[in-house]
């Protein structure tokens, strides 16, 4: 039997998501959780070869790229499929960067479903269709655009975005308006771009990305 955990933190998708794969031939949901750190534990404590995620967990971080991240690290072996509604670059690939194989939007076939769940217990990635096709006009518009080395690769083209105009010296309302983002998203984008570029201060980050073309670099 494959076993398979399902992480959602709404109860009727959870609960549905259980039921659907406890219904088909050879899957077995060993478990359940609702929160990142339900997740990490009933992962440690069930050994699940599938864990389903999603990755609203709540309305704060951490959240289910931080789950996914933490359970392989537990469990480097198992497959993570995450299903969920945001279909947005920044998740796609920050998600498989934290080592999911399958991304999934809610609202998937339960045939769509149950092929992904096999596929990544086989060790193989799939994307949705949706997700598919915004993955590769990524890729061909990085190509198209010349190949080049991407700058600050360790950061979401989301978070490039945010930290080029900062160092073009807007501030966080600026910045906002410009993407059509809330303030506190901004916020958690510059908290997140300081953590991974190891910068102490705002002005640390700009004098990192204009010495990485950003901004109107050098």
């Amino acid at each position: 039997m494959l076993r398979v955990l399902v992480v959602d933190d709404h109860p009727v998708f959870r609960l549905g998501m259980s039921a659907l794969l406890d219904s088909l031939p050879g899957i077995e949901v060993v478990g359940d959780a609702a929160s990142v750190a339900a997740a990490v534990t009933a992962a440690a404590e069930l050994a699940p070869e599938v864990v389903v995620m999603d990755l609203h967990l709540g309305d704060t971080a951490p959240s289910g790229v931080d789950a996914t991240r933490e359970i392989l690290r537990i469990l480097p072996r198992a497959g993570v499929l995450v299903v969920t509604m945001l279909d947005d670059d920044d998740a796609v690939f920050a998600s498989m960067r934290a080592g999911a194989r399958g991304y999934l939007l809610k609202g998937a076939a339960p045939a769509e479903i149950e092929r992904a769940v096999r596929a990544v217990a086989n060790g193989e990635v799939i994307l949705g269709p949706a997700v598919a096709s915004r993955a590769m006009a990524y890729l061909l518009g990085h190509a198209a655009a010349g190949g080049g080395p991407v700058p600050l690769p360790e950061l979401t083209s989301r978070e490039r975005e945010v930290l080029d105009l900062v160092a073009r010296g807007l501030d966080n309302l600026a910045i906002s308006r410009r993407l059509t983002l809330s303030p506190k998203t901004v916020r958690n984008h510059l908290s997140n771009i300081l953590a991974k570029l190891q910068a102490a201060t705002r002005a640390e980050a700009i004098v990192r990305a204009r010495r990485s073309g950003l901004g109107g670099g050098p």
